[in-house]
């Protein structure tokens, strides 16, 4: 080959290499909006079935003031079930939070490269994975069985081994995120370890932690499983934790599948509730990361 050929040639190959790469782009970018509009597709779909089918009874004042119905019964509600989920999500948020915050505390500032702090990243890391329904068995063999019946501190607890390594998770990311010159800095004007824990890097990345907080209850509020083996249910209004508990997404998983009219109706205003719950908890979730960027 002469010379001054080989420029021509060395050109000829970087455009065929262009225009493969090209063409490979363009068939992965529509391949990945295909994948989109598809998962779009479904899920409008099922919000919008959601919102037709719970819609009427979403505005009527039985279904937040009156019980859930007996089998022979007509009307009836979901107030029992909307309290009984409001307290137990409460309690596991109560119990779940300061020890998924405290985790990812030592985590994060006392524990990085020691040893135990890697076997908790890992423990964490499988229940962050596991199924619900394992953690309701677990906490049904723990205190089900022993204390001889259902009751709503079980299902907080269950709920609560649920919050723990979302928070724990969240809490140990936003504080690595925290600049080490900040602790550096207030290191050099001699606070001690635990100032500037409390008062540099958690009020740093105190939206960071929030913003979990509003995950796991974001996550624990749809939770069907644990609270079939530990909370059970109950058709009459009762606050009480220490006697089983009626919740809104075990009332929806028996009503849904009842032969009673009524019963599914109410079944489908609990789902778009839940629905709308969940959705002002990823809206306030959010906000709150925007605000924080």
């Amino acid at each position: 080959m002469s010379m001054d050929r080989r420029p021509y040639v060395a050109h000829a190959a970087r455009s065929r290499r262009y225009r493969n790469r090209r063409c490979i782009n363009r068939c992965a970018f529509a391949f990945a909006t295909l994948a989109t509009l598809l998962g779009m597709f479904w899920l409008s779909w099922i919000l919008l079935d959601t919102a037709i089918l719970g819609a009427s009874g979403l505005f009527q004042a039985s279904t937040y003031s009156e019980m859930t119905p007996a089998a022979n019964m007509t009307g009836g509600g979901l107030a029992n079930a909307i309290a009984g989920s409001l307290v137990m999500v409460l309690l596991a948020t109560l119990l779940g939070t300061p020890v998924g915050a405290l985790t990812g505390v030592y985590l994060s500032e006392y524990g990085r490269r020691r040893h135990l702090a890697a076997v908790t990243r890992f423990v964490n890391d499988i229940l962050l994975s596991a199924p619900s329904i394992i953690i309701g068995l677990f906490v049904y063999a723990m205190l089900v069985v022993p204390f001889g019946g259902f009751s709503g501190w079980a299902g907080a607890v269950a709920l609560a081994l649920i919050v723990i390594p979302v928070v724990v998770k969240t809490t140990e990311n936003m504080l690595r995120l925290v600049p080490d010159p900040l602790r550096e800095a207030a290191y050099a004007l001699g606070a001690s370890k635990w100032k500037v824990v409390t008062v540099i890097v958690a009020r740093a990345a105190r939206a960071g932690v929030a913003t979990g907080v509003l995950l796991a209850l974001a996550r624990i509020s749809g939770e069907t499983a644990p609270l079939l083996f530990t909370a059970l249910s109950n058709q009459f209004w009762n606050l009480d934790p220490t006697q089983p508990m009626a919740s809104l997404p075990v009332t929806i998983f028996k009503f849904a599948m009842s032969p009673f009219r009524n019963w599914q109706q109410l079944a489908w205003s609990g789902v778009l509730i839940i629905t709308i719950g969940i959705l002002v908890l990823n809206i306030a979730t959010r906000w709150i990361m925007r605000r924080r960027a």
